[in-house]
Order: structure tokens, then C-alpha cells, then sequence
């Protein structure tokens, strides 16, 4: 499938999602979160792909939000159309894919950018990195589930402050508020998401698809997490990666999960 504002590379088991719009510091225009959106079930429904890397190109940022012009003129129900599809397409789908997904953060991720990263699974970022949710000082506020999930990682209060001050924060401060899970040096981002697919890889597909399941439900309105879990625990009894897990563990070798 050809794109024009994303590239994808296939590392074995790992597939690299890179957006592609660097004169335009990678925003998110409405033919970017089709193309993910696309290139995001692809991946989920490919058998080879176990972890999936969403980054931007350049060294300037990951995303620095969305596409203003594509929207400045909107009225009120356009802006709400606006919202709605694009949580249903890209973040929601994102939030909710089996498939974990590492967004590696290089430079800005603000607005889109880093309601883009909030909705991946784990997040790094490079030590030039900043992070911010601006969209108060458009006279408008995060549509794509920043409010939501920005709430969920750092707490109220911060979320609270990040949001009404529109200003932004480093990757340090992000790493010490739990917004990302590691900093480290620009040369050194791809690689460490790699390292940290490689260690998902190693591990059953099929429980973290589980896992992953039971993770989100804690966060969903009127689901609850425990039974979700305690479902989820059950169907991993019910899999053949179980059955190599437990028996590799008896035998005290390494487990080889096809």
C-alpha cells in the first residue's frame, strides 16, 4: 500500500511507522490520520508484525500538532465532526490495538502530537524533546483525547496546569511526572525502542494482547477491570503459548513461543 505522509519499514518482527511530513514539522492532517489509521490495522492484522514503532522524521519533532489551516474557518458542529472522527479513527484505534505500540519521541509532540503519544502504549523520548498540550492559546482545547489520558498519566492536578498554562514541558520533567517511561539521547531513541521491542518479542503474544485488554478496561466508563482481567487470565489457560510457557518454566529452559 503506497503513502504519501507516512513510511513503514519492517524489522522482522518489528514494523517502524515514520510520519513524514517534516516542511510541515510532521503535523497531523486529515490524509496523515487516514493514512495511519490504515497503516495501523494493517499492522494488527499482520501475523508478523508483534510490536509496532510510531515515530516522526527529521530531528525536529515528532508531531507538533495538528493542521490548523485544515480547520480555523470550522463552525461548531464541524468542530465536534472534527473531534469525534478523529478519535474514532487514529487514537481510540491506536489506545485499543493488541498489537503494543512504542511511540518514540523525537523533539516536539505537542497538541495532536502528544495526544498521538498518549494513546500509545509505552512512550520514550529523546532528551531535546518537549511536550505540550498549546491548544488553549487557539481559543480551542485538545480534541483527540488529551484531556482524557493526560488526566490519566500525571494526575489531575498536572494535567490541569499543562493544559491552561499551554506551555510546554522537557522530556525530564515528562519522565518525572510518569508522562514518559525513558529519556535518552536523539541518536540513541530508535535504538532503545528497538531494545524494548526486542524484549516484548520475546514474551507471549497472546498474553500481552491479554494484557493489554485488561489494562485498558481499568480506564473504560462502566467496565470493570478485575473481571475483565480475571476473563482474560482464563483464556491464556486456553492457548498454546500456556502450555510452552509452563512447561519451559518445569523444564527450567527458555521458553520459544512461535
Amino acid at each position: 500500500m503506497a503513502f504519501e505522509n507516512i513510511l513503514i519499514t519492517q524489522n522482522e518482527r518489528v514494523q517502524t511507522i515514520t510520519i513524514n511530513r517534516p516542511n510541515q514539522l510532521n503535523a497531523l492532517n486529515k490524509q496523515t490520520i487516514q493514512e495511519l489509521h490504515e497503516a495501523l490495522k494493517a499492522a494488527e492484522g499482520d501475523a508478523r508484525t508483534r510490536v509496532i514503532i510510531l515515530t516522526g522524521s527529521g530531528e525536529k519533532a515528532f508531531v507538533a500538532g495538528a493542521d490548523i489551516k485544515e480547520f480555523a474557518s470550522f463552525d461548531v458542529a464541524q468542530g465536534k465532526q472534527l473531534a469525534a472522527q478523529g478519535q474514532e479513527l487514529l487514537f481510540n484505534l491506536l489506545e485499543n490495538l493488541t498489537t503494543p505500540v512504542i511511540a518514540a519521541v523525537n523533539g516536539f509532540a505537542l497538541g495532536g502530537g502528544l495526544e498521538l503519544a498518549m494513546a500509545s502504549h509505552i512512550r520514550i523520548a529523546s532528551d531535546n524533546a518537549r511536550l505540550g498540550l498549546p491548544e488553549v492559546s487557539l481559543g480551542v482545547i485538545p480534541g483527540y483525547g488529551g484531556t482524557q489520558r493526560l488526566a490519566q498519566l500525571v494526575g489531575r492536578g498536572k494535567a490541569m496546569e499543562m493544559v491552561a498554562t499551554a506551555g510546554m514541558i522537557s522530556a525530564q520533567e515528562a519522565q518525572s511526572w510518569g508522562l514518559v517511561n525513558h529519556v535518552t539521547p536523539q541518536d540513541e531513541l530508535l535504538p532503545l525502542a528497538e531494545k524494548i521491542a526486542s524484549k516484548i518479542c520475546a514474551n507471549s503474544g497472546n498474553a500481552i494482547k491479554s494484557a493489554i485488554r485488561a489494562i485498558n478496561a481499568n480506564y473504560t466508563s462502566g467496565v470493570n477491570g478485575y473481571d475483565v482481567e480475571i476473563a482474560e487470565f482464563g483464556n491464556c489457560f486456553g492457548t498454546e503459548e500456556f502450555i510452552e510457557g509452563t512447561t519451559a518454566f518445569v523444564e527450567k529452559r527458555k521458553a520459544n513461543f512461535k
